[in-house]
């Protein structure tokens, strides 16, 4: 039931992502150009999608339990250290400069491009790098 339920998430969420457009760099690129060839419908896409995430959070939470699991597993740290600002830099830069986000960049992949395999390659080497540096980093902090 969980992998139907992530399948039928991640479909969705592919197919909002696909139909808003945003699996197209030049769209997110344009957003960021707001001297140029602004677009601002990267900011209504947001607002949708804070809008639903909002509702559904309600929604969800006000149950017990989770659908397909015993409890639900939320986020407990609220503190802002140097890995989430550094993370969340990279992040910014990589989209502003390139146009792709994962969720984009993801559902890209089916427009046989080369531009997303490479990107998603490029992730996956990313997270990979954190991956090791963060053991590496613990490893030494706790010595």
């Amino acid at each position: 039931m969980r992998i139907i339920a992530a399948i039928f998430a991640g479909t969705v969420f592919g197919l909002g992502i696909t139909v808003s457009g945003m699996i197209n760099p030049a769209k997110v690129l344009n957003f960021f150009d707001i001297a140029g060839n602004w677009d601002p419908s990267l900011a209504l896409v947001m607002a949708s999608a804070l809008a639903t995430t909002a509702i559904g959070y309600r929604l969800v939470l006000a149950r017990k339990r989770p659908v397909t699991a015993s409890q639900f597993s939320l986020p407990s740290r609220k503190d802002i250290d140097a890995s989430l600002l550094l993370g969340s830099a990279v992040y910014g830069l990589g989209w502003g400069l390139i146009g792709y986000c994962p969720g984009g960049a993801i559902p890209a992949l089916g427009l046989g491009r080369i531009e997303p395999v490479v990107f998603v390659a490029a992730l996956i080497a990313g997270m990979g790098m954190a991956r090791f540096a963060s053991r590496r980093y613990t490893v030494v902090k706790s010595v």
